[in-house]
């Protein structure tokens, strides 16, 4: 099978390695132009670029997926894969390919449509989440589902952890689905309208923590959005608001006072919830590094967190 790969983000790495090692080989590699990083700003092209043209794949990096049209065509695909590529693909890319194109997308579909889908199951508290296979369509995460497969969410599972995870259950959903669709076995199952949540992209500023939440729900938060989006705190030191990251993991307390309000005994830093309290035990101030809550005591003498 003529399989062109389109993918950015660093989960789809397991899936374009496997197509590497055991085939079929990318015809080529669509991804994201260089984006600047770094103190510096310098162009830095996505890991899995990198990693095409060290194996003598072809890469092609539009600013706009149907500015390749022409490229692509003549490559004359049977399937197209994507993972985490960033962009819609319009009529031109949808009817390019002989057999389908198909997607692989980081949730149990119809739940979590959207970017920050692996977020969204730690912090809904969901026992599961998993990896669909769908066909692609212009709606957004919409198409048939081809196959799903799941996994159980670990009480300390993080944005980080779950993502990894969820990256090498795609290689084995891409591998299965194509063996099904080489075979002509595969089905398509419409997802129930009934049944979709959408969930956005998430910026920094959705991490701020709320205190009149429950600790529980603000302890799954905390691992949801590690490393990206982070939380934060605001603290209130002497009249002044100061910006605190917070980090995994946490502790729930059965202990009850207003949300916000703090209780510093023998170096601990514990934070009173809508329900219950948390003890936070790694945290970041501002313009400094990660540092014990302990060390972060001894330096500074915090009234309440807002």
């Amino acid at each position: 099978m003529r399989i062109v790969f389109i993918a950015t983000g660093d989960i789809a790495l397991p899936s374009f390695r496997r197509l590497l090692e055991k085939g079929p080989r990318p015809l080529a590699l669509v991804t994201q132009p260089d984006k600047p990083a770094g103190r510096h700003m310098t162009p830095t092209p996505p890991r899995i670029k990198t990693e095409a043209l060290a194996a003598g794949i072809p890469v092609f990096q539009p600013e706009r997926i149907g500015d390749a049209t022409t490229d692509l065509a003549a490559l004359e695909p049977d399937l197209l894969i994507v993972v985490a590529y960033g962009q819609i693909l319009r009529k031109n890319i949808l009817t390019l390919p002989r057999k389908a194109i198909i997607n692989l997308h980081a949730s149990l579909l119809p739940k979590y449509r959207g970017a920050a889908c692996i977020q969204a199951a730690i912090d809904a508290g969901d026992a599961e989440s998993g990896v669909t296979s769908m066909h692609v369509v212009r709606e957004l995460d919409a198409g048939d589902i081809i196959l799903a497969r799941s996994i159980p969410i670990a009480p300390d599972d993080t944005g980080g952890s779950l993502h990894d995870k969820l990256a090498d259950l795609a290689a084995d959903v891409m591998e299965e689905t194509i063996t099904l669709m080489d075979a002509g076995t595969d089905t398509r199952t419409p997802q129930d309208p009934d049944l979709v949540s959408y969930i956005p992209k998430l910026d920094r500023n959705d991490g701020r923590i709320d205190w009149s939440m429950p600790a529980a729900a603000i302890e799954r938060r905390i691992r949801a959005y590690d490393p990206w989006p982070g939380t934060f705190t605001i603290a209130l030191e002497n009249g002044r608001e100061r910006r605190l990251k917070v980090f995994p993991p946490v502790r729930c307390l059965d202990e009850t006072f207003a949300p916000g309000e703090l209780r510093t005994n023998d170096g601990r830093l514990v934070i009173g919830c809508g329900e219950g309290a948390l003890e936070l035990l790694h945290v970041q101030p501002d313009g400094g590094r990660r540092i014990t809550a302990a060390d972060y005591l001894r330096g500074r003498v915090p009234q309440a967190f807002v």
